[in-house]
């Protein structure tokens, strides 16, 4: 007991040097900025935007202003980013035509958030080079995408749907692929009011709108692959595609019952975009979230500790004058 005793007796001796001493190593650690290896559930997407013409359909609003398609999935998507948790990752990728490009890999949002916001910036339809849009085709091609590159990352596809020209009906692209084998989801965006859809020239300026004898009405059933070896599909009973009216091909709404078909087709989840709030409970889907190594930052338990103590002294302090006012001021207190 005798050893118990003389630790008790130097620790109300030297208690308040011993709490001071521990705070400031507390600290001290905490500006080594100390971390711990751990496993937490993260995401990691492949964004792909379409680019094409009816995508600068003004039929979305920012901030009270009208604003095109495009931008709008821009602006939730700058605004998703700030709101992802640290160790999410995330790639850009545009379609445009029949494909799907990817612009870079998916990289950690909070040490690349600049350079992240900045390409999407600088995403816009100037990229596109022609006036087809293939959406099954580069929804396709954006799964073949993400399921090469490494750890698989989820594909997040934004799209209106608006096919151009349109699909024959009896003819469209067949998934190859492995439904599901890619999670991910196709994003809807736009209004469900047919509008026209804006003319540029190639440096982006516009020339009103295009009129209904300038773009394709229907589509020829030898429309055929666009690339070598593309399956289509081949019947002279199909149902007409969701979203398609003979003779409106130059106005443009968002096609989600034509998007839902693709979704079914390939696995994937439809949703529509309305914000930015619905964007991030897509983007944090647990559906999509996998496990990931991962770093837990100890500075602020750090911090907490230090203060912890530095009261822990203090309320030591303030109970001992209580009881022996006189020998606490002697022996140098909180206040001395």
């Amino acid at each position: 007991m005798k050893p118990l005793v003389r630790a008790r007796s130097l620790w109300w001796r030297h208690h308040d040097r011993l709490l001071l001493a521990a705070a400031a190593l507390a600290l001290g650690l905490g500006f080594l900025r100390p971390s711990v290896p751990v496993q937490r559930e993260r995401v990691t997407h492949v964004v792909v935007l379409d680019v094409t013409q009816s995508m600068n359909v003004l039929d979305r609003q920012i901030n009270g202003k009208p604003a095109s398609r495009l931008e709008f999935a821009r602006h939730t998507l700058r605004a998703a980013l700030l709101e992802l948790p640290c160790g999410s990752r995330v790639g850009w990728a545009l379609f445009t035509e029949y494909r799907s490009f990817l612009l870079f890999a998916p990289v950690e949002v909070c040490a690349n958030l600049a350079e992240l916001r900045a390409t999407l910036a600088r995403i816009d339809g100037r990229m596109a080079w022609t006036g087809h849009s293939e959406v099954a085709k580069g929804l396709f091609s954006g799964i073949a995408i993400a399921q090469q590159l490494t750890g698989q990352p989820s594909l997040i596809f934004i799209t209106d749907g608006h096919e151009a020209p349109p699909v024959s009906p009896g003819q469209r692209p067949v998934f190859n692929g492995k439904p599901g084998q890619v999670p991910g989801l196709i994003l809807g965006v736009g209004g469900p009011t047919p509008l026209p859809i804006p003319k540029f020239d190639p440096s982006g300026r516009p020339l009103g709108f295009w009129g209904a004898d300038e773009v394709m009405q229907t589509d020829p059933k030898g429309r055929g692959g666009s690339v070598s070896g593309e399956v289509m599909m081949e019947s002279d009973r199909a149902a007409p595609l969701p979203g398609v009216v003979a003779g409106r091909e130059h106005l443009s709404a968002l096609r989600a019952d034509y998007l839902r078909l693709l979704a079914g087709d390939t696995g994937l989840q439809y949703q529509r975009l309305h914000d930015t709030a619905t964007l991030l409970a897509a983007l944090n889907s647990p559906a999509l979230a996998r496990p990931a190594d991962a770093r837990a930052d100890l500075r602020v338990p750090l911090a907490l500790l230090a203060l912890g103590l530095l009261l822990a002294r203090h309320a030591m302090g303030l109970m001992l004058a209580r009881r022996a006012p006189g020998r606490w001021l002697s022996a140098g207190g909180w206040w001395s």
